[in-house]
């Protein structure tokens, strides 16, 4: 927080997902009295943790996007998202030239097609449990 009141980007942009533009919004919100005073206040009421990384990154998918389509069986969709996080894998909600594995599973539509077209790896739900082991 002391780094956006002290108008710093740097530790931002370094976010995945943040560039110069949001970096900017979220230093110029910190500029605002009533912003630091709500923020303080709130501070009063919670207890923040420092963050700690637990992504695998030694995984096949450390690194790797990933996206899921159709009907998986022995997982919820939540719970292959949070697998796949935790091997230090991107998760994204649509395929483009940048996924790396779609992991099908059934009744899989557009994505799966997709995938096929652009020459994305497919996985099955078993291929993608035996890339978190």
């Amino acid at each position: 927080m002391q780094d956006m009141i002290n108008k710093e980007t740097g530790k931002l942009v370094s976010i995945d997902g943040v560039g110069a533009s949001m970096a900017t919004d979220m230093v110029e919100f910190f500029q605002e009295p009533h912003n630091i005073e709500i923020i303080n206040r709130l501070l009063e009421q919670i207890t923040v943790e420092d963050f700690v990384d637990t992504a695998n990154y030694d995984s096949p998918l450390s690194g790797k996007t990933v996206v899921f389509t159709g009907t998986l069986e022995k997982m919820t969709r939540s719970e292959a998202k949070a697998k796949a996080l935790d091997a230090g894998a991107k998760v994204a909600g649509s395929v483009s030239k940048n996924t790396d594995y779609v992991v099908q599973g059934a009744d899989a539509g557009s994505k799966a097609a997709k995938a096929a077209e652009l020459g994305i790896t497919i996985l099955s739900e078993e291929e993608f449990l035996e890339l978190l082991k």
